[in-house]
């Protein structure tokens, strides 16, 4: 007697249970399938961007508590930075962080950190302008002009400097007349032209190949890109350091999928980047003079310009930035924004 009726008990407990409106939403997502989250990169495994995303990926993993399955696809296995924002807006990836230069051409404002005002100058001046008005300026044209996510700070990449296969690089003059890859965007051709040189635009993994076969002379890169891409083996021999821009990258979900994630979660995931940017940040501008360091010893020749030298290119280059800046269609009130918060 005793033992039907603490079966009947715990019977009738059981269908409360599942009966119950607030239980059932536990129960449904304990048996959902993990949403997937694919995330595409044109650089190497090894690049700094890439070590960054595979930690930060695993962090929302683990913070998603099973929600939330990623996967990352690299060396553009999947698309090259200059096609994965519109691959990210039909949604056949999921998360993208491509350079900013790749964003111009639907949003032209974002390549900002091209601009003449801009060359030569130490990182934490870069960052007033990235982390401050101008920063926030773009992020705001970005999510409306593409309807995604942004999440917020951009990724450092690091200083764009020039480098050449057979010509060495003794001083910006030796610019004029070289054929130079650029990483695409307005401004990176206008300040090839600047100094005398013809741009040229390849993809990122296509560059190897079109380096070993004359394609072009030389490029703007970065120590760490040019050294992760294994450059030397293509035939890259000389540097000239001039921090003529910051590489820069921005961070972006597809607007459907961060729909999908309950409030709490998208704050997390907010949250978590925020609190591991500054480190990523740190670990990239190491990972810039590791790459320097790595590419001496594939006897790489460095030379790098003078600080007075920068400042008077820079004071040469700043009577055409306006003009420069209305060819790359972007807005003289972001402009503005940008030399007020580098308090120029």
């Amino acid at each position: 007697m005793t033992t039907r009726l603490t079966r009947r008990v715990f019977t009738a407990a059981a269908v409360t249970t599942l009966a119950s409106p607030l239980a059932a939403p536990f129960i449904r997502r304990a048996q959902a399938a993990p949403m997937q989250l694919r995330m595409s990169l044109d650089t190497a495994p090894s690049h700094p961007r890439n070590v960054a995303f595979r930690d930060f990926l695993s962090k929302i993993e683990k913070a998603s508590d099973g929600q939330i399955e990623t996967k990352l696809f690299e060396s553009g296995s999947l698309f090259p930075d200059l096609q994965v924002v519109k691959a990210l807006v039909q949604g056949q990836v999921e998360m993208v962080c491509p350079g900013t230069w790749t964003i111009t051409g639907f949003v032209p404002d974002a390549d900002f950190s091209q601009l003449p005002g801009l060359y030569g100058q130490p990182i934490d001046v870069v960052h007033k302008a990235t982390d401050g008005e101008a920063g926030k300026y773009v992020n705001d044209a970005v999510t409306k002009k593409l309807r995604v996510q942004v999440l917020g700070g951009w990724f450092d990449l690091g200083f764009n400097n020039w480098y050449s296969t057979k010509k060495p690089l003794n001083s910006l003059a030796d610019l004029k007349d070289m054929k130079l890859r650029s990483p695409g965007g307005v401004l990176n051709s206008w300040r090839i032209r600047f100094f005398g040189g013809i741009p040229n635009v390849t993809a990122w993994p296509d560059v190897p190949l079109a380096m070993s076969q004359g394609t072009f002379d030389g490029l703007i890169s970065t120590n760490e890109s040019v050294n992760s891409a294994k450059l030397f083996d293509s035939g890259l021999r000389h540097s000239l350091q001039d921090h003529q821009g910051m590489g820069l990258y921005v961070p972006m979900v597809n607007k459907d999928f961060w729909g999908k994630l309950e409030k709490p979660l998208q704050e997390k995931i907010l949250q978590l980047w925020a609190e591991n940017l500054p480190t990523y940040r740190t670990n990239t501008a190491k990972s810039q003079e590791e790459g320097r360091n790595s590419l001496k010893g594939h006897e790489v020749a460095f030379v790098d310009v003078p600080q007075d030298e920068l400042a008077a290119v820079r004071k040469k280059m700043l009577p055409e930035q306006d003009k420069a800046a209305a060819d790359a269609h972007m807005s003289a009130e972001l402009v503005k924004l940008v030399m007020s918060d580098v308090g120029a």
